[in-house]
């Protein structure tokens, strides 16, 4: 969907099976799609499949996907995890401009890769990534220039199963809980604890808007709760309809933390205003759908 004035229209449409993970380039031109068909990407300016790696459906489920894009490089870098503990990294090539695998590593003991995020304050030539994995490990890894991977730490955390997970403007990272609503600032050096604070509710799914200090969550019972993002104080809940389906459903900031946007289990995607959690728009998807994912 693409905004025009305070109101939203369908731009393009597309079809897939088990989805589970939604990231849109930078550039706004491509639509990565990952679920148990693997990882797909289409063009949403031509509507057209784009062509990717025969193998890495090999890896299974692609279970969360993020874009990255560092200062020197020309085209962005496609980092998604999967049910089995796999990292990929795609790339275009400068030559045929088809995506290639760049870099693949299976990561600790093959579990599920629950959420991954990059730092977009890492240096020139190198990505640096954070992710959390279904065992309670949190791991922050940088992709060097050679396209090599190197870890930087790796920890368990003591009963806290990542949710989601977000880089800090000093060095740091935050994580959030799914089953405990444990939200955790840690030091992407080593891993330290900083701080520790607890949600009121369980975490379908988080997103983090430092420029605000504020982060959202999915609550899994009446909609979306809006916290400080520093002290975990509960500022407003945007509230939607019980759920019939107890499954997480994704929450993001748009339009530069103005907006909230949250799935539903009933075909909609709901957009409040952030500041006064008024319900601007009820976008249709599918009638009487899961809509568990968005971009």
């Amino acid at each position: 969907f693409s905004s025009s004035t305070k109101r939203y229209r369908k731009t393009a449409s597309f079809s897939s099976v088990g989805c589970f993970a939604l990231a849109l380039s930078h550039n706004g031109e491509n639509l990565a799609v990952g679920g148990v068909q693997g990882i797909k990407l289409l063009n949403i300016l031509t509507q057209r499949e784009l062509t990717v790696p025969s193998h890495v459906d090999s890896r299974r489920v692609v279970t969360c996907a993020t874009w990255m894009k560092t200062r020197y490089t020309l085209s962005e870098t496609l980092c998604y995890g999967t049910n089995l503990g796999y990292i990929v990294f795609l790339r275009t090539h400068p030559a045929d401009k088809q995506f290639h695998e760049i870099c693949a590593r299976r990561l600790g003991s093959g579990f599920e890769i629950t959420c991954i995020t990059w730092d977009l304050a890492s240096v020139e030539s190198t990505c640096q990534i954070a992710l959390g994995t279904r065992d309670n490990i949190v791991q922050v890894l940088v992709l060097g220039a050679n396209s090599q991977l190197q870890s930087v730490f790796a920890g368990r955390l003591d009963s806290t199963v990542p949710r989601s997970i977000a880089f800090g403007d000093t060095g740091s990272i935050y994580v959030f809980g799914l089953y405990d609503g444990n939200v955790i600032k840690l030091s992407s050096k080593d891993g330290t604890v900083l701080s520790e604070h607890r949600c009121q509710s369980v975490i379908g799914s988080a997103a983090v808007h430092l420029k605000r200090g504020l982060f959202v969550v999915d609550n899994a019972t009446d909609g979306f709760t809006l916290y400080r993002l520093e002290s975990g104080q509960l500022v407003r809940t945007f509230t939607v309809d019980p759920p019939t389906v107890p499954v997480p459903k994704q929450v993001s900031f748009g339009e530069d933390g103005k907006v909230v946007i949250g799935g539903s289990d009933n075909g909609s995607v709901y957009v409040f205003n952030r500041r006064t959690g008024v319900l601007i728009e009820t976008l249709s998807h599918m009638a009487a759908t899961l809509v568990p994912t968005i971009a």
